[in-house]
């Protein structure tokens, strides 16, 4: 009887056949959650996200898991995580989900006092629980119902191939040349740089990615970027994704963003940029980033910080970064933070560039192009 009485707690709600076997795909062939491992999902109350950890609440509980669901307020990446979630991930479950209308918000405590693990330090406990195996994971900001539904139940095997086979590659690579016929015209280092494959492939421990999932990103290599990055699908920032009708040009040198140009949507980022350098004045203000660190955090607000490649067929621009920087066909370079945390910013901004021709050169010298006007071609 108990089991069925939690697990009207998902389904009562009315949640919609395609929605519930889109979370048992997330469950089984994503996850692979198994019998009595612990499952923490954070969310927010507003309609989608709540409906959908709901669903995956009850699909936990059908393979036996033991699901716990955790509501805070909406958070943006400016905001802190309520005190009780990050409590909530101190408990170290084996399967930690953000399903989140926007952000799961910031640490403030492991801000001040960074998590250590392997010489490297974490400042948010959900980054230290993945990086040091002891959670698994997936993480899906702003998604919706329909993204939900249509880009999860997709062809893993598949998507799991091409993230290998680009990952190898990028991983020998020591230079990468995206262009455009839009304009695009950027070169990035990646000398001692790692790709890492965000490939719907959640089931061990210490791993984890978005979902939807499909992409293969790499940090670039500090102060080795030179170029034009013109972002004509959508870029985020600090009002939400804006959908680019006038594309964006910026300019970079030594991998920082020197200037941004166009129209509506480049004020619109320009005001995130600076909106962030007073984020991270208060913050450096408040304690909260240490103050010796201030001036690295103003500076990488500009840096680059992530090329990212989708290869999610399913997946399609709709003004939720989650989804749209999995599309096929694009890459995204964002501007802020990045994954190899040598580059530390309060902000991590993507962008897209549609159809891009990605070229990319090894140690040797020998070139690769690995996408041709947006096809995969590996």
């Amino acid at each position: 009887m108990r089991k069925s009485r939690d697990a009207a707690f998902g389904a009562g709600a009315g949640v919609p056949a395609r929605l519930r076997r889109a979370a048992d795909v997330a469950m089984g062939q994503v996850l692979g959650a198994r019998k009595g491992e612990r499952v923490l999902i954070i969310t927010n109350p507003a309609g989608d996200v709540r409906l959908i950890s709901m669903a995956l609440y009850d699909a936990a509980l059908a393979r036996g898991a033991v699901p716990v669901v955790i509501v805070q307020p909406a958070k943006t990446q400016f905001d802190f995580a309520d005190d009780a979630v990050i409590h909530a991930l101190r408990s170290e479950p084996e399967i930690v989900l953000s399903v989140s209308s926007h952000k799961l918000g910031k640490d403030r405590f492991a801000m001040k006092k960074p998590y250590k693990h392997r010489g490297k330090a974490y400042q948010h406990i959900f980054n230290y629980l993945i990086e040091s195996g002891k959670s698994r994971s997936f993480w899906s900001p702003s998604v919706t119902i329909d993204m939900f539904e249509r880009s999860v139940p997709i062809d893993y095997r598949r998507l799991r191939a091409n993230c290998r086979k680009l990952k190898a590659i990028l991983d020998r690579a020591s230079e990468v040349h995206v262009t455009s016929r839009a304009g695009t015209d950027l070169v990035l280092g990646l000398r001692r740089r790692k790709a890492r494959t965000d490939d719907g492939d959640f089931t061990r421990p210490g791993s984890g990615g978005n979902l939807p999932a499909g992409e293969v990103f790499i940090s670039p290599e500090l102060g080795a970027g030179e170029g034009t990055i013109v972002f004509d699908g959508c870029v985020a920032s600090a009002g939400g994704v804006i959908i680019i009708k006038t594309p964006i040009v910026a300019t970079v040198k030594e991998n920082m963003v020197t200037r941004i140009e166009g129209g509506r949507e480049a004020r619109e980022l320009r005001a995130t940029l600076k909106a962030a350098g007073k984020t991270t004045r208060m913050f450096a203000k408040r304690g909260v980033i240490p103050a010796r660190l201030a001036p690295d955090y103003l500076r990488n607000i500009y840096n680059l910080g992530e090329l990212g490649i989708g290869l999610n067929e399913k997946a399609r621009i709709v003004g939720r970064m989650l989804e749209d920087e999995k599309v096929s066909r694009t890459c995204h370079v964002a501007i802020g933070s990045n994954y190899d945390r040598d580059a530390e910013a309060v902000i991590h901004l993507d962008g897209l560039v549609k159809r891009p021709t990605i070229e990319v050169k090894d140690a040797r010298g020998c070139t690769q192009v690995i996408m041709k006007n947006g096809r995969i071609s590996i």
